[in-house]
């Protein structure tokens, strides 16, 4: 799975370079309210350590710079076609560091992981959510006061949804942080995209 979607996010970098249609959004404003989003996990103040969990060209990377954010960022995908860009953008960043290999990874304070269970390609539904399960645990354990994550969702028009992308009920994968994760769990699903954003504290 992890192969495909490499494949799949080396070609979007081919096709449009390093910007948010790079990583398969729309626009740059739509990754950002994703950013908006996730960031609502912390007072920003406290943030002192990062990993972001399918990092592409860096984009969070950018985003947290600008709003003063002064600590560690270590940056994670597969694609190493993304990671390049990455480094390439931000490589005099001393604060940063970017990586292929999940195993590479040391825990953070706070992990953040955007778009990275959309994209599910032809991989049987089932098979694509215990991936997903897997890989949310994986983050679990990087993350040490918490993390936060976005999915489309289930709710969105049935008319609309494309059968390579995954639309996750969001009432499932808000109980299995809350069964699994932290008693401190937020379902956020009030924001003008198709999608839902869960923050779990720790």
């Amino acid at each position: 799975m992890r192969e495909t979607a490499a494949r799949y996010y080396d070609e979007k970098l081919r096709q449009f370079g390093p910007g948010a249609h790079g990583v398969d959004w729309k626009s740059e404003e739509s990754q950002i309210l994703r950013f908006d989003q996730l960031l609502r996990l912390i007072d920003e103040r406290e943030l002192t350590s990062v990993n972001d969990y399918g990092c592409g060209y860096g984009a969070l990377l950018t985003y947290l710079r600008h709003r003063d954010y002064s600590g560690r960022y270590t940056g994670f995908d597969i694609s190493e076609a993304m990671v390049g860009a990455a480094v390439a953008a931000h490589g005099t960043d001393a604060l940063s560091s970017f990586t292929c290999r999940s195993d590479a990874l040391a825990e953070a304070d706070y992990t953040f992981a955007s778009g990275v269970f959309n994209v599910k390609q032809d991989h049987e539904l089932t098979a694509w959510q215990d991936y997903v399960l897997a890989t949310l645990t994986h983050i679990d354990r990087l993350s040490g006061k918490g993390f936060a994550f976005n999915m489309l969702s289930g709710y969105s028009d049935r008319d609309k949804q494309r059968p390579d992308l995954f639309y996750a009920p969001p009432a499932f994968f808000f109980d299995y942080c809350k069964t699994h994760f932290s008693a401190r769990v937020a379902l956020l699903h009030d924001y003008p995209l198709y999608e839902f954003t869960i923050v779990v504290r720790k």
